[in-house]
């Protein structure tokens, strides 16, 4: 149980600090975090994946969920990313 509260407030602050840190980026900076937000997620893909491969019931549903989730981060990261990138692109003038 110990263990559990000590888990459970790191994760509490974690949030806090990400919201704090995230809060403070600049709207110039959006696309390249984004791009590194999912890089993490691949990573967190493999440990997922990781954990899928376990004989414990409850760790495979919890590995499951997480590849789940981590790979709707991915796909939607990137389709932001490419939306972003695009609005840079210059438009060709017919006429």
């Amino acid at each position: 149980m110990d263990s559990f509260v000590m888990v459970f407030t790191v994760f509490v602050l974690a949030i806090f600090v990400g919201f704090e840190v995230i809060t403070k980026v600049p709207p110039l900076l959006h696309t390249p975090l984004m791009s590194g937000s999912n890089a993490i997620s691949g990573i967190t893909i493999i440990g997922a994946m990781i954990s899928v491969a376990t004989p414990n019931e409850f760790t495979t549903v919890l590995g499951f969920l997480a590849v789940v989730f981590a790979m709707v981060n991915v796909v939607g990261g990137f389709l932001v990313t490419h939306r972003m990138l695009g609005m840079f692109h210059k438009k060709d003038k017919k006429g």
